[in-house]
């Protein structure tokens, strides 16, 4: 694209702010900041499908307009490791081609990831804990915070128009079990340097107080596993570091050998072995070893805590798991909370164990799960550290995004913007506001393939899903004469046996649709194709009330 012709393109007197994904939402974070021209990206992560979206299981925010202006970006800077974040890396970065800066585990992780991809000559920079980086027109500073996951990172971008802090996810807990704590001084010292905006997590916004500590689910766990006699299973997601350490200190207590099942755990092992964590604790056992191991001696940290359909414990749950089981007196912990939407998977892998007696605990059972997101308390007490002028709400759902901002002006904030996807917002010395949208949406991974969500594939598929598909084959002269039956299928509509008559009166109004064209359509297959699809809509929404998706296939001999 010509740079003089692009009317998005930043200036000198405004930072521009563009989420591509995240807001409005949990997941698939992907943001842009833009100054003098270039552009930087913030996070390019994943979300998970459901119902709505049949055969797909992962879907990316649409990048197509930083890719139309790759030229302008300097780079991606990563925040920390989950999949929301970086999960989207594998499928965007050869379109966008910029380089990647991230901290050492955040880095280590996005390697194995893509090396198990296939995914190769990636930039990767390397940026140590609490560094500084210029990136294109920013001066980035990385400021440690806590999350559920090791290395989370408050980005400071400096700019002439003033500095803005993304706070990426994070929580305050001074006693995180793995890493280091909050960067609480430094924290401090930004904001006495002066802070033009904010931007920040609104996950838990609703959850009063503050959020519980790593250290405090650790001594839970400890004696809730003297409770059980069997084998524990428990569900974590693979990401959170600090709790496979707290569930391996739990075993130990409790005399123990922790085995690891889910591919996703043992590449996050690696990757925190590789850059000093979990090196105080023994080796972890494999899927193999389980078997060796007496079911009182043994607990088993499992993938799968959202009811993933090929996770280990779906596998498990459903006894299609190759080397591992779990029978009646047995017990599964899940160390986690719901993401919304996927409710209905984990209800289903639940059941699914409790039907074989296996004891299903969840967070409503037993203190299993500190969440790795601030509430309201922790939001204000960063507020009071840095003292933005601006509050610009992300990461939450649009009921989220609304309080963090209603709560910014109780905290004395000036300016608050919510803002939406796609949403490009001017920040400025005096505030900030909407100017104008760009292009956005959803990418979704089907097969091998990338394709649209709004596309026709995905459009055609949810509406076989809800309303049916009818096919067509009908032998035809090359005047439009009917030379066979019409030979027609309609898989989850019409049952060949057990709807015979229905099917009979389909073939017959086919047969009818096609005579009662004139000679001169019955010669043209669209002309064809038209009339016997109205004539099947009409049939099927009388019958019963669909408006199936009608294939026709026509052959001429």
């Amino acid at each position: 694209m010509n740079k003089s012709d692009d009317p998005f393109r930043p200036g000198r007197d405004a930072v521009s702010f563009i989420p591509l994904g995240g807001t409005g939402e949990i997941g698939m974070n992907m943001a842009l900041y833009g100054y003098d021209g270039q552009w930087i990206m913030v996070d390019c992560g994943i979300g998970f499908a459901d119902e709505r979206t049949p055969g797909i299981d992962v879907l990316f925010p649409d990048p197509s307009f930083i890719v139309e202006r790759k030229g302008s970006l300097a780079g991606l800077v990563l925040t920390h490791a989950h999949e929301d974040h970086l999960g989207a890396v594998q499928y965007c970065w050869e379109a966008l081609g910029a380089p990647i800066y991230a901290t050492p585990f955040t880095a280590s992780v996005l390697r194995h990831k893509l090396k198990e991809n296939g995914v190769n000559g990636i930039e990767i920079n390397v940026i140590p804990l609490s560094g500084r980086c210029d990136v294109g027109p920013f001066d980035i500073e990385f400021v440690n915070l806590t999350h559920s996951i090791p290395e989370p990172s408050a980005l400071v971008l400096r700019t002439p128009v003033g500095t803005i802090v993304h706070s990426g996810d994070w929580k305050l807990d001074k006693d995180p079990v793995v890493g280091l704590p909050p960067d609480i001084e430094r924290l401090r010292q930004v904001g006495e340097e002066g802070v033009l905006a904010l931007v920040s997590d609104s996950t838990n916004i609703f959850e009063p107080g503050h959020s519980g500590s790593e250290a405090s689910v650790r001594d839970s766990l400890t004696k809730l596993f003297g409770t059980y006699g069997e084998r524990i299973a428990i569900a974590c997601f693979a990401t959170n570091v600090a709790r496979l350490h707290s569930i391996a200190v739990a075993a130990e207590a409790n005399d123990r050998t922790v085995a690891l099942v889910g591919r996703s755990l043992w590449r996050i092992n690696m990757a925190a072995r590789e850059t000093g964590y979990l090196t105080d604790l023994p080796d972890f056992a494999s899927p193999s070893d389980v078997g060796l191991i007496p079911r009182d001696k043994l607990v088993m940290i499992c993938t799968g805590s959202q009811g993933e359909p090929r996770s280990a414990l779906s596998r498990i749950a459903y006894q299609d798991h190759p080397e591992v089981s779990l029978d009646a007196g047995d017990t599964v912990i899940f160390s986690s909370r719901e993401i919304p939407g996927n409710e209905k998977d984990i209800g289903a892998v639940q059941n699914a164990l409790a039907q074989r007696g296996v004891e299903v605990v969840t967070a409503d059972d037993a203190f299993v799960h500190v969440s790795g997101h601030p509430n309201r308390g922790d939001v204000e007490q960063l507020y009071q550290w840095l003292r933005p002028k601006i509050s610009i709400p992300v990461h939450g759902e649009e009921r989220h995004l609304r309080a963090h901002a209603r709560l910014t002006a109780e905290w004395q904030v000036p300016h608050s913007v919510v803002p939406q996807d796609g949403a490009l917002i001017h920040i400025r010395p005096d505030g900030a506001e909407i100017v104008d949208h760009v292009q956005y949406g959803r990418i979704a991974v089907d097969g091998t393939r990338l394709v649209p969500m709004d596309g026709n594939q995905l459009r055609t598929r949810r509406r076989i899903m809800h309303q049916g598909v009818v096919l067509v084959t009908l032998a035809l002269d090359f005047r439009g004469k009917l030379v066979a039956e019409p030979q027609i299928a309609a898989p989850g509509l019409l049952d060949e046996e057990e709807d015979e008559d229905e099917m009979n009166e389909l073939i017959g109004l086919v047969e009818e649709s096609v005579r009662s064209l004139p000679a001169r359509m019955r010669e043209d297959d669209e002309d064809v194709e038209e009339a016997v699809r109205v004539a099947v809509r009409r049939w099927t929404r009388r019958l019963m009330d669909k408006k199936p998706v009608v294939r026709l296939h026509i052959v001429r001999v």
